[in-house]
Order: structure tokens, then C-alpha cells, then sequence
């Protein structure tokens, strides 16, 4: 006869977690995503506003192509007299409701704005994805000629920066700080850019233009020339 011999079976000590452990578990799971939290917010926040100030770029280069080409009307000549033209010479625009059609000059606040329209219906100040270009130009000739050349300032906003809530716009040296962890300063301009603009000039008119004024009392010996 055959006797069938049974083997002593043994308890496994790991058996299944304890409530102690899974707690344990959970704990260090929420601080690891504590951890990293911010430099995911942070990665996501430079990602979106890098891909915002992109885009304001190529809505300044495609405004100064379109204003180069004819096909954009230029925006007011502006009056500096006595002072030599930098960006910063030209006052930030001011505050109020937009009234812009899309891809077009606004009314108000000021003739001197054009509207990027992104996502339909005209720029208004609520939108989170509209622009709002700001332009100007300057020719110290004030002649018949200062439409032959010209230098062209471009400022480019975001549309929500127009409401009342935060303070007023700003401009150079103020900007859109590239690495951030929010929105970003709607206030400040997202890009900020000079640029010349020539149609049938000579050189004469370049003289004229970019000469620089004689001083006073003038200086002796006198230079050779103005231009």
C-alpha cells in the first residue's frame, strides 16, 4: 500500500499590506506630487506664454509687411519737435473699451490701434487671445516728402490689458517677462519693435530725414556734413 505523505505548508509573512502600509503609501505619493507641482505649473506657464509672445511677434512682422506692401494703411504721423525719436519718446496707449473691427484700426481708445483678431468677432479687452497693435511712425520733415520714409514703431499688447482692472498700459523698459509662473503682465507689451519704411526715396530724402539737428551756439569748426 502506497501512503500518500503531506507536505507542511508554511505561512507567507507577506501575506498583504496592512492599512498602516497602504496609509504610508499615500503619504509619500501626495508629497512626491507636492514636490513637483510648481515646476509643472511653471513649465506650463513659460510653455503658454512663450507660445503667446510667438505669436505677437508674427502679428507685428505681418502688420509691418502689410503697412510695407501698401496693403495696411500707415498709421499718423507723429510730431516730436525738438526731440530726438526713441520708442520710449511715445506715450503708452490709454485705457478703455475697445472698438476694433478684426484685422482692422480701432476707433477708440485711439486711431493708433490695430486689431489682431483671433478668435472671432473683433478685439474686445475680455479676450485672452486677441492682440492689439499700437503704431506710429516718425519723419522730422515736415513736408510733403515724410511719407517717402519713415521709421515705424510697433507695440503689441494683449486685448485684455485694455480693461480698467490692474493699472494702466505700459512701455519700454517695462515688458512680457518670458519665463513666468501665471499670466504674465497684461499691462506690458509682448513685443516691442522699430523698423524703416521706404517707398521712392532718394537719397536726399535720407538726409533729410536722418540728419541730425545743428546745435546751438554750432560748433567750430563746422562738420563737414549733416547727414
Amino acid at each position: 500500500m502506497i501512503h500518500q505523505k503531506h507536505l507542511p505548508t508554511t505561512q507567507s509573512s507577506q501575506s498583504g499590506f496592512t492599512i498602516i502600509e497602504s496609509l504610508v503609501a499615500i503619504l509619500v505619493t501626495a508629497a512626491l506630487l507636492a514636490a513637483i507641482a510648481p515646476v509643472i505649473v511653471l513649465s506650463v506657464a513659460t510653455r503658454v506664454q512663450a507660445k503667446r509672445i510667438e505669436t505677437a511677434t508674427d502679428a507685428a512682422k505681418s502688420y509691418t509687411d502689410g503697412v510695407r506692401s501698401g496693403i495696411i494703411t500707415a498709421p499718423p504721423t507723429t510730431t516730436l519737435s525738438g526731440t530726438t525719436y526713441t520708442p520710449n519718446n511715445y506715450s503708452a496707449p490709454s485705457l478703455g473699451t475697445l472698438t476694433c473691427s478684426a484685422n482692422s484700426y480701432c476707433s477708440l481708445p485711439s486711431a493708433d490701434l490695430y486689431c489682431i483678431d483671433v478668435d472671432g468677432g473683433g478685439c474686445t479687452s475680455s479676450s485672452a487671445r486677441d492682440f492689439v497693435i499700437q503704431a506710429f511712425r516718425y519723419n522730422q520733415v515736415s513736408t510733403a516728402t515724410a511719407d517717402k520714409g519713415y521709421q515705424l514703431g510697433v507695440r503689441v499688447y494683449r486685448a485684455s490689458g485694455f480693461s480698467s482692472d490692474g493699472g494702466n498700459l505700459k512701455k519700454a523698459p517695462d515688458k512680457q517677462p518670458t519665463f513666468t509662473g501665471g499670466a504674465g503682465d497684461r499691462k506690458a507689451p509682448l513685443v516691442e519693435m522699430t523698423t524703416e519704411i521706404t517707398d521712392g526715396v532718394v537719397f536726399s530724402d535720407f538726409c533729410d530725414r536722418l540728419k541730425q539737428p545743428v546745435p546751438s551756439p554750432a560748433p567750430t569748426p563746422a562738420p563737414q556734413s549733416q547727414c
